[in-house]
């Protein structure tokens, strides 16, 4: 990161995405991601959206499930911790997933920001609403002149190309999405066989679009089917340095 503060040299960020309980993550295994996360013991945890599904099975236990997943999360230790909403989240219900969340201490960004202090310095932490169903706002999203490193987090990888035509977009250094399961199903030779609206050109892993950097988290559920081939689920663990 171009000019990181010394106090954020190793700073060690952990990015959880697509977590989909309970269809078709059942709770043991987000147990199991918070207990491996909490192992790595991070400064910061960032949570990419899509913690319920909007799918056949459901529709009738959603409620629960989002305040099940807030419930597990909740056990995360790391010092710091922030969600945006996902596109499932946001077609079943934002302010029942945003209130499930937050009320277990997971504060969710929805077009704002906030500033990560350490030692009298900082990095600006950002986030949009999910650009595939709602209304994203870069705008009020990131500081008009933020003087420190930014990271955005936004659900949707493809979402980077309107993020790059933005004017602030030379301020962002970071950027950090999920959505596409990296394929979920990947055959050999083939590669992916679906992939998602907005998650079809940044499908997994690491990308550098001008100035700004690009993540792409596989997630740790499933959607469709409860299975995944040739492509793990994935907990990101991203240490800063100084570029």
């Amino acid at each position: 990161i171009a000019n990181l503060p010394s106090s954020f040299h190793g700073y060690r960020i952990v990015q959880i995405s697509d977590i989909h309980l309970d269809e078709f993550t059942e709770p043991y295994f987000l147990e199991r991601i918070v207990s491996d996360t909490n192992a790595i013991a991070p400064d910061l945890v960032l949570l990419t959206g899509d913690f319920i599904t909007r799918g056949a099975f459901s529709f009738i236990a959603v409620r629960s499930a989002a305040h099940r997943c807030g419930e597990i999360l909740s056990t995360l230790t790391a010092p710091l911790r922030y969600a945006v909403l996902g596109n499932h989240d946001v077609t079943v219900s934002a302010p029942m997933v945003i209130a499930a969340l937050t009320s277990k201490g997971t504060p969710v960004l929805v077009n704002q920001h906030v500033a990560i202090e350490r030692n009298g310095e900082r990095l600006w932490l950002c986030g949009v609403d999910d650009p595939g169903t709602s209304y994203p706002d870069l705008n009020r999203a990131i500081p008009p002149a933020p003087g420190a490193p930014v990271i955005l987090m936004a659900h949707e990888p493809d979402y980077a190309d309107d993020v790059l035509l933005h004017p602030r977009a030379p301020l962002i250094d970071l950027m950090l999405a999920g959505h596409s399961h990296g394929g979920q199903i990947r055959l050999p030779f083939v590669g992916a066989l679906v992939l998602p609206p907005m998650g079809t050109k940044y499908v997994e892993g690491h990308f550098r679009l001008n100035q700004m950097q690009l993540y792409v988290n596989r997630g740790i559920g499933t959607v469709g089917l409860p299975f995944r081939l040739n492509c793990p689920p994935e907990i990101t663990v991203l240490t800063l340095q100084s570029a």
